[in-house]
């Protein structure tokens, strides 16, 4: 994993936004996490309460969302297995759009002091969908007060997007358009997974996917966007140019609305793989430290050792950040753009929803 090297102007100009941001970040304990999931592949998953319980004094805040994809059980397909997940059934993903009333449910039922640990999330729409945008502003009218984004809603995804009822989303399709548009006039944070590359893509094809993302991002400079898991995932492994393409993005004037997570174990592998891949990581993230955020990426976890584990795997890569990096990446980066996303959306809601307190 490669990368490159920035001017001493701007690493020293990077190294003091980075104190400045850590200065000014409230969140004290290990790390929020900006990604997880509530619920699974149908729709079961903790409560709200059990992940308090599990976040402990360790988590100060969490996104929370379900997943927008049900996984059909077809008995003719598995008989009386009933999959849960994507990878059990050949069997097709469909989408489930009460997840978002099942997760503002859940949250509306936590004590107001308790809800201000958590940054709830809309999912339960179809990106392809010209009227993805019209069911985000339905659910953020029906429940005001509650969300703060939408996703982690998938695009391009190894091995879900050809399982998707009604044929894969698309970047290039007009309806993401008109969805980011929204969530930019809204203030909404966008989780976004698109896999960087095809799986099994040979060196010289790598920029399909990438170069479409980009563009899309730049045609939306006003919507804050996180690219989920750097764009890896089970099967999609770090490309030759993978650190090339996230600075190409970072430094790119054009495109400071976009951030990356490192959530999901699958990502982690790739990487604390090696000395030089802690070591290429951390050069990255020390010269732009409030472009990334932590995340778990569990699944209605219920287990504290396992939900910790993401996080205790990183320890080489923590080693290697600066004290203001590190801070900003585990805490701060989480902290800034969902308490930007709550003032905007709450905002929004006292002009666009008679109902909003």
């Amino acid at each position: 994993m490669a990368h490159l090297a920035p001017t001493l102007a701007a690493a020293l100009s990077l190294m003091a936004g980075s104190a400045a941001q850590a200065q000014s970040c409230a969140s004290k304990g290990d790390f929020n996490d900006s990604h997880l999931h509530m619920t699974n592949y149908v729709q079961e998953g903790a409560t709200p309460a059990k992940l308090l319980e599990i976040m402990g004094d360790r988590v100060p805040r969490a996104t929370l969302f379900g997943i927008p994809l049900q996984q059909e059980w077809s008995h003719t397909l598995t008989g009386d297995f009933a999959p849960t997940y994507y990878l059990e059934s050949d069997a097709p993903l469909y989408y489930y759009s009460f997840t978002d009333a099942v997760i503002a449910e859940a949250f509306l039922a936590l004590p107001p002091a308790k809800r201000a640990r958590f940054d709830p999330m809309i999912t339960g729409f179809n990106p392809a969908d010209m009227y993805a945008a019209d069911h985000v502003r339905r659910v953020l009218t029906t429940y005001p007060g509650v969300f703060e984004g939408i996703g982690e809603f998938t695009i391009h995804k190894e091995f879900v997007s050809s399982k998707t009822a009604g044929g894969p989303a698309s970047l290039m399709d007009p309806a993401l358009d008109r969805l980011l548009e929204f969530a930019g006039e809204v203030g909404l944070v966008v989780i976004l997974h698109n896999d960087i590359v095809m799986p099994f893509t040979k060196k010289d094809k790598e920029r399909g996917y990438f170069e479409q993302a980009k563009a899309v991002f730049a045609r939306h400079p006003n919507t804050t966007i996180i690219w989920a898991h750097t764009g890896l995932g089970r099967i999609v492994q770090p490309p030759s140019q993978h650190l090339q393409f996230l600075e190409e993005i970072l430094s790119d004037p054009k495109l400071k609305h976009v951030y990356f997570d490192i959530s999901w174990d699958e990502v982690a592998k790739y990487i604390v793989r090696n000395d030089q891949t802690v070591a290429a990581t951390a050069d990255l993230l020390n010269r732009h430290p409030t472009r990334f955020l932590l995340g778990t990426d569990w699944v209605g976890p219920t287990d504290p050792a396992k939900y910790y584990s993401l996080y205790d795997s990183y320890k080489p890569l923590w080693a290697k950040l600066t004290p203001e990096a590190s801070a900003n990446v585990r805490l701060c980066n989480h902290e800034r753009l969902f308490d930007q996303a709550r003032t905007r959306v709450r905002a929004w809601e006292k002009t666009n929803v008679a109902a909003a307190k």
